[in-house]
């Protein structure tokens, strides 16, 4: 199946003090680092990557300096992930029939990952990797337990996340007409009642939003290069 890929890096990076996408990681900047596995995935025919205006030309320069060659178009997002997210989608070329929307803070997304997500997608419509939640997880109010769900059924929902391309178009339109503000892109199209199906995601797939995370993210850097 023919996929574009919207990369989502137009975040303030509030939570790190810095722009986090554009921090270096193993001698490559963050947003180099998510853009390649998608460069290297033979499903995946074009790349847009959505950011802050600001940094349009900078991100451009860099796909040019590390030959990101399925890079089609460095655009400006919006005021929220979700309309970063829609934005992305319409450039999007029309002929593809999927779209795979991916975190620009996960620099270690790998080729397996975003083939086994397109493959499923590509038979159900909508698919997203995952991993099962270690943790004990606990609804609280006001700091007093609630309830205490049950782990065997939790899983943490990492990207790409891959949809047919006119129901993520729709699926995200919809969200924003009512003004609701989601997490990740699968919420959109679950409240539209579409399924999405869960396939394996990597514990090193992980997202950076604060300092500690830059730390890990330098740790497996290093892995990785060794």
């Amino acid at each position: 199946p023919l996929c574009s890929a919207v990369i989502v890096a137009a975040g303030s990076s509030s939570r790190m003090g810095f722009d986090k996408v554009l921090a270096e990681l193993g001698e490559e900047p963050v947003i180099v680092r998510s853009i390649e596995a998608f460069q290297q995935a033979p499903g995946i025919s074009e790349i847009v990557v959505v950011t802050r205006e600001d940094l349009v030309p900078e991100v451009a320069r860099l796909c040019q300096q590390f030959q990101l060659t399925k890079v089609t178009k460095v655009i400006r997002g919006g005021e929220s992930r979700t309309q970063s997210a829609r934005l992305g989608t319409l450039e999007a070329g029309r002929d593809m029939p999927l779209i795979a929307i991916h975190d620009g803070a996960r620099p270690f997304v790998t080729v397996e990952v975003i083939e086994a997500a397109v493959a499923q997608a590509a038979k159900n419509g909508a698919a997203a990797p995952a991993i099962p939640v270690k943790d004990t997880i606990k609804v609280a109010k006001d700091g007093m337990v609630e309830q205490t769900l049950d782990r065997a059924m939790l899983y943490a929902v990492q990207t790409p996340q891959v949809f047919d391309a006119s129901l993520i178009r729709a699926a995200l339109q919809k969200a924003l007409d009512e003004g609701i503000e989601l997490t990740d892109d699968c919420a959109a199209v679950e409240r539209l009642g579409m399924k999405v199906v869960l396939t394996a995601g990597d514990e090193r797939n992980i997202k950076l939003t604060t300092p500690v995370d830059l730390l890990v993210g330098e740790g497996l850097a290093e892995e990785v290069l060794l």
